[in-house]
């Protein structure tokens, strides 16, 4: 086994979601030690069975101040990336969402200046953009938050108040502090409730038609609403840049720059499994934007270039669910 030690040791909280897992291994990979804080209460530690021995554990709570400045002892860095995701929580359990969002950032600071750890990785989201006023949108377009009453943007202020709380102490505290905005990452094991997911479980259960006729498939919305995804490897490459070179109180995008309509995204995945669909357009989400794609110039410079075409990420994507389909949650359920 190489020396962890020899690229410092990073604590990353949220370790064992689907992001945070693949930060995890992609750190390991590339020498450096690794803490991980998560409770399990959205992620799940078998994504990390296989590289278990070599990460140390921390079981607790991102709310549990006393135990997040424990994690930060003796680590040189920190990527937080613990929050509550997930639209569905966003309507249904706003409190939740902020109570985690705003007490994590809150405990990851203070815990990061007791224990001397000088620099910090934010993990925020492409939801602070709202409905940006271009697209693609760079980071330095305004944040906003369209409405205090729709509770969908709940995670989206959490983020927002993350940002500006690691911005302002990262002035005199830290001797790093990196903000990166993931923009739609999606891969193997991403969770149930996205929307890859949600149309690869809805497709395996698809029956031809007698006539040979499309198969009507409904959707969220009109179905040209657009989004650019990233698989969830390039995703961790470009993180890996920001680690290595990203600069000190700057705002990156991690995603692409293909953009696709959700008709597109379902067309596609339909065809992988050798299915026709027509869409039926379907009652839009409150909140929900109708484009969202970044610009990653920012990224670019600093030598990250996504590699994994939509169509094998796809492909990849959809084996995973039908192979797993048995292990999906039952209704109602995470």
């Amino acid at each position: 086994m190489r020396d962890r030690m020899r690229r410092g040791k990073m604590l990353v909280t949220g370790g064992t979601g689907f992001i945070g897992s693949a930060v995890v291994r992609r750190l390991l990979r590339e020498g450096y030690a690794v803490r991980v804080l998560d409770d399990d209460s959205r992620g799940c530690a078998s994504r990390l069975a296989d590289v278990s021995a070599e990460i140390d554990w921390v079981r607790a709570d991102i709310r549990d101040g006393v135990a997040v400045q424990k994690a930060c002892r003796g680590v040189d860095s920190v990527c937080h990336l613990a929050f509550l995701n997930g639209t569905e929580y966003f309507y249904s359990k706003p409190e939740l969402v902020l109570d985690i969002g705003v007490k994590g950032i809150v405990h990851v600071i203070d815990g990061c200046m007791k224990e001397g750890v000088r620099e910090l990785l934010l993990a925020s989201s492409s939801e602070v953009y709202q409905t940006p006023p271009s697209t693609p949108t760079d980071e330095t377009v305004p944040l906003s938050i369209p409405d205090p009453m729709n509770p969908r943007y709940s995670y989206a202020a959490g983020k927002i108040i993350s940002e500006i709380m690691a911005i302002n102490y990262g002035r005199r505290h830290f001797d790093r502090v990196i903000v990166f905005r993931p923009h739609n990452v999606y891969g193997p094991d991403m969770g149930w409730e996205h929307v890859i997911p949600q149309f690869a479980v809805r497709m395996s259960a698809l029956s031809d038609r007698a006539d040979g006729a499309p198969i009507p498939f409904p959707v969220q919305g009109s179905g040209k609403e657009t989004r650019a995804f990233i698989f969830i490897d390039d995703f961790a490459e470009g993180f890996l840049h920001l680690v290595e070179r990203g600069l000190h109180l700057e705002i990156y995008n991690i995603g692409t720059m293909e953009e696709i309509t959700i008709e597109q995204l379902a067309v596609k995945m339909a065809a992988i499994g050798g299915k026709r669909i027509s869409i039926v357009p379907g009652k839009p989400a409150h909140g929900g934007t109708v484009r969202r794609c970044p610009n990653i110039e920012k990224l670019r410079s600093l030598g990250f270039q996504p590699r994994i075409p939509l169509e094998e990420g796809l492909r990849r994507t959809v084996r995973w669910y039908e192979e797993n389909a048995r292990n999906r949650p039952m209704e109602g359920r995470e």
